[in-house]
């Protein structure tokens, strides 16, 4: 081949490849940008649409809220409301019948029996009724004890829900033949890891206003009361040999006063127990008497 033609050949090939190297880099820069311009265009619309989703959310949620507050106030002014309605029949003489009283001390017992006691106005209306001449009295009466049997079964559900029970029978016809009562079997009942014995005695029963007078005793096993003394003789023994050490270092006057005080804080903490104090604070106020 001629050298001539041969130059002018690769002259045009390197001609055609520079031309056709910017138009190659000008489409991919076009396809790149076009691409990414895309993407961050879906990105883009992925944040949007995701912060619309959580203000959507955020209302839902401000809206429901906003709705249940204005449902307990609606329900907290309607129970108020209800409450002021049927208290003041009672609360106002002559205002009522015997019939809306009763009603009414329905209502109060069904609604408000969890954070009222009753027992007050039960024993108002059944003076009332048993005064009465009314030809309905036998059924207010029985419509007196059917709600305060059911006010009493819901207040032991509650008291079920958080403890132990046992169940026991009183025999009347026994009572009657022993007018100094009698006892009933005694039974245990654990809790939180503490057992009790409890011990009932049925002194007296009225028929009329269907009430029992009853004697609650709660021991506790003899061997749990034996560990709860033994802090107090390990308290008696270090205050011995600590006293008979520390008499000629600080003087018998600060011992006595130190003990004094000791009687003092135990004294005070004892006094503020109940029938549920725990085992605690009897190991510690024995140990510092």
């Amino acid at each position: 081949m001629d050298p001539e033609k041969k130059g002018d050949t690769w002259g045009k090939l390197g001609f055609l490849l520079q031309s056709g190297g910017g138009l190659i880099t000008a489409v991919t820069v076009a396809v790149l940008g076009f691409i990414g311009s895309n993407y961050l265009k879906d990105r883009e619309s992925a944040e949007t649409a995701s912060r619309e989703r959580m203000q959507a959310s955020e209302t839902n949620v401000r809206i429901y809220t906003e709705l249940m507050s204005k449902r307990e106030e609606a329900e907290s002014a309607l129970r108020k409301d209800m409450f002021v309605s049927m208290i003041q029949s009672f609360l106002k003489p002559g205002a009522a019948s015997l019939d809306e009283k009763v009603l009414n001390l329905e209502l109060l017992s069904y609604n408000f029996h969890e954070s009222l006691n009753l027992k007050p106005l039960f024993l108002y209306i059944n003076r009332q009724i048993s005064a009465s001449h009314n030809p309905e009295r036998k059924n207010y009466l029985d419509r007196l004890q059917k709600v305060a049997t059911e006010t009493i079964r819901k207040q032991m559900l509650v008291l079920e829900g958080a403890g132990a029970k046992f169940d026991r029978n009183v025999d009347l016809d026994a009572l009657k033949e022993n007018p100094g009562g009698i006892a009933l079997e005694e039974g245990s009942l654990s809790l939180d890891g503490y057992t009790r014995s409890f011990s009932l005695f049925v002194q007296e029963a009225d028929p009329d206003t269907k009430e029992l007078k009853v004697r609650l005793e709660i021991r506790m096993p003899v061997d749990t009361i034996g560990l709860l003394q033994s802090p107090r003789g390990v308290g008696l023994v270090i205050s011995m040999f600590a006293g008979s050490m520390l008499t000629s270092i600080l003087g018998p006057r600060l011992l006595i006063g130190f003990g004094f005080a000791c009687l003092a804080v135990a004294g005070w903490e004892m006094s503020t127990w109940t029938i549920e104090v725990g085992t605690w604070p009897i190991v510690w106020t024995g140990f510092l008497q």
